[in-house]
C-alpha cells in the first residue's frame, strides 16, 4: 500500500473516531445554503465529481463524501443520529435492510459468477453462439432474459463471466456497458427483476402495472445491443475451438441453480434475496470448494457502492416535482448519479405516476454511468477498467441514445397513464372495512 493510500485511510479512520466529539459540539443551527441550495447537495455533487475524476480511488472518494456529510449533519443538526438513520425509529424505516441486502448480494453474486465460470458452460457457449457480432448480441439478449426473473446484479455477473470466456478475456468497455444495460433493461418490466420494481410491488403496485416498461426496454436492447456487439466483434470476436474438450461440472451447475432459486424465493417471501443466496452458497460449500477468494476482489467495489448509497440516503430530498412524463424521463438521468432506491421510495410516497414508465426510467437510467446501478458496480469488480466515467460514457454512448429513444417509443405506443395513489386507495379500503361493520352493528341494535 503506497503512502497516499495510508494517509487517506488514516484521515478517514481518525475523522470517524471524532464523530462523537462532533455530536457533543453540535449547536442548534440550520444547514447552510449555497446560492439557495443546501450544502448536502454540494457535498454530494463534489463526491460524484471526485468519483468521475479519481476513478482509481472511488472507494476513498465515496467514504470521504460520506464522512463530510456526517460531519455536516452533526455540526448543524443537534438532534441528528446516524445510528437511528441506519437502524430506524418508530416513525421511519432505517437503511440497514437495503445496505445489508446490497452488501450480501454483491459478495454473493461475485462467488456465483466464479462458480458459473468454472462450471464449464461458458466454455461450451463459443460452439453454440454465432462467431460474429450476432453471437455478442445473443449473449446480451440472454442477459436481458435472465434479468427478467432474477436480480440484475446476478444477470450482469453471469454475463461478465461468460464474456470473459467467449472473448478470451478481451472484452471491450463498450460491450461491458452493454451488459450493464441489458441487465437493467431486462429487469425493468418485472417485479422480481429489479430492486426498484420489487419495491413498487411490496408497496402495493400491481405487478401488471409495470410490464409495459418492456415497450421501451425491448427496443432499447436492439438500440444498444447491436452497436455494442459490433464494436466487440471488431475488438475481439468469438472464437470457436473445435479441438477443445469441454467438461461440464453438473454439481457446480446445481449450485448455481440453487443460489438463483434461493435468491428468487427469499426475494418473494422476505424481500431479502441475500439471505437465500448465502444459504445456498453455504449448502454448496458442502458439495464443492467455494471460491471464497472472490470476496476480497469484490471488497472495494462493495464498500464504494454502500458508501455512495448511504450518501444518497442522507440527502434531504422530501419532495419531487409533479408526477408527469417529463419528470419520469428526467429521473432516468438523475438515477445515473443518484441511487434509484430512495428515488423510487419518494415516487411511491408521492403517487400518481405511470408505474411502467417510471420502472423503465429509474431502472434502465442507471446504465448510463457505471456506478448508476448496483449491476454496474458489481461488474466493475470483475473489470476495473469500467471505473472511468469519461471512458465509460465515451465508449458506451449508445446506452444513452437507447434510453432516450426507447422512452419515446414507449410514450408513443402506450402513452402516459398515471395511476391513482395506491396508498390512498389502501387507506380508503381500510376505512371502508372499519366503517361498514360499524354501521351494520348500529343497524342491528
Amino acid at each position: 500500500m503506497n503512502l497516499s493510500n495510508k494517509v487517506l485511510i488514516s484521515l478517514i479512520t481518525g475523522a470517524f473516531l471524532l464523530l462523537p466529539v462532533f455530536t457533543f459540539a453540535a449547536v442548534p443551527a440550520a444547514i447552510p445554503l449555497i446560492f439557495g441550495i443546501r450544502l448536502e447537495f454540494a457535498i454530494f455533487a463534489l463526491t460524484l465529481i471526485g468519483v468521475a475524476v479519481f476513478h482509481n480511488k472511488t472507494m476513498f472518494v465515496a467514504l470521504g463524501g460520506l464522512l463530510a456529510l456526517l460531519i455536516l449533519k452533526y455540526l448543524f443538526l443537534p438532534d441528528y443520529s446516524f445510528v437511528e438513520h441506519i437502524s430506524g425509529t418508530s416513525d421511519q424505516e432505517g437503511e440497514w435492510r437495503t445496505l445489508l441486502n446490497l452488501t450480501g448480494l454483491l459478495f454473493g453474486f461475485g462467488i456465483l459468477a466464479k462458480i458459473f465460470e468454472e462450471s464449464g458452460i461458458p466454455d461450451k457457449l463459443p460452439a453454440i453462439l454465432p462467431n460474429d457480432w450476432k453471437g455478442g448480441f445473443l449473449l446480451l439478449a440472454l442477459v436481458f432474459v435472465i434479468s427478467s426473473f432474477l436480480d440484475n446484479i446476478a444477470a450482469a455477473m453471469i454475463g461478465g463471466a461468460v464474456a470473459v470466456v467467449v472473448f478470451k478475456g478481451r472484452v471491450h468497455l463498450g460491450y461491458l456497458a452493454g451488459i450493464v444495460a441489458a441487465s437493467n433493461a431486462g429487469g425493468s418490466g418485472s417485479v422480481v427483476g429489479d430492486t426498484t420494481t420489487t419495491l413498487m410491488w411490496i408497496d402495493g403496485v400491481n405487478p401488471l402495472d409495470v410490464t409495459h416498461a418492456y415497450f421501451a426496454a425491448i427496443p432499447a436492447l436492439f438500440l444498444f445491443g447491436i452497436p455494442a456487439a459490433i464494436i466487440q466483434d471488431r475488438y475481439n470476436r468469438i472464437t470457436k475451438d473445435a479441438s477443445k474438450i469441454v467438461k461440464i461440472d453438473s454439481v457446480k451447475i446445481l449450485i448455481v441453480a440453487l443460489i438463483l432459486t434461493g435468491a428468487i424465493l427469499t426475494n418473494y417471501l422476505m424481500d431479502f434475496p441475500a439471505v437465500g443466496v448465502w444459504i445456498a452458497i453455504l449448502i454448496g460449500s458442502l458439495l464443492r470448494k467455494t471460491p471464497w477468494d472472490e470476496i476480497p476482489k469484490s471488497l472495494q467495489g462493495t464498500i464504494f457502492l454502500v458508501a455512495l448509497v448511504t450518501c444518497a440516503s442522507l440527502m434531504p430530498v422530501d419532495q419531487l416535482p409533479a408526477a408527469t412524463w417529463q419528470t419520469a424521463f428526467s429521473l432516468g438521468f438523475v438515477s445515473a448519479v443518484f441511487d434509484n432506491i430512495p428515488l423510487t421510495k419518494l415516487c411511491l410516497e408521492q403517487g400518481g405516476y405511470d408505474w411502467g414508465v417510471l420502472a423503465y426510467t429509474v431502472g434502465f437510467g442507471g446504465s448510463m454511468i457505471w456506478f448508476g446501478s448496483s449491476a454496474g458496480v458489481a461488474l466493475s469488480n470483475m473489470f476495473p477498467e469500467m471505473r472511468s466515467v469519461t471512458e465509460y460514457v465515451k465508449k458506451g454512448w449508445f446506452v444513452i441514445v437507447a434510453y432516450i429513444v426507447g422512452f419515446f417509443i414507449m410514450l408513443g405506443l402506450v402513452g402516459w397513464h398515471p395511476h391513482a395513489p395506491h396508498r390512498k386507495d389502501k387507506k380508503a379500503i381500510q376505512t371502508e372495512q372499519i366503517i361498514v361493520p360499524s354501521v351494520m352493528d348500529s343497524a342491528s341494535h
